[in-house]
């Protein structure tokens, strides 16, 4: 399966107690069929607010890239690494895998 109809999504605990989750996906377009995406994006959600959206150099057929990806988010995040926004995220979703 792809990431076109399953997203990836990982569960985090941040040191201050939020939750956030990382959902890697293509996302969804009413203009474009999803068969004809090919962008995968990455979202981080806390406490119900998206406080992130960015585009990752994944192709749509890495589920697995996507999962070390979300995993890897979530380590940083949950260890304060990695600080809950769109630049602290950025150098990890332009890295290819």
């Amino acid at each position: 399966m792809s990431l076109r109809g399953r997203a990836v999504e990982q569960t985090a605990t941040l040191p201050d107690g939020r939750e956030a989750v990382v959902r890697i996906a293509v996302p969804q377009d009413p203009y474009i069929a999803r068969a004809e995406l090919s962008t995968v994006a990455l979202e981080l959600t806390i406490d119900g607010e998206l406080e992130a959206a960015l585009n990752t150099v994944l192709d749509p057929d890495q589920d697995s890239e996507a999962l070390a990806l979300a995993r890897e988010i979530v380590r940083g995040l949950e260890s304060g690494e990695l600080a809950p926004t769109a630049g602290s995220l950025e150098p990890l979703v332009d890295r290819l895998r």
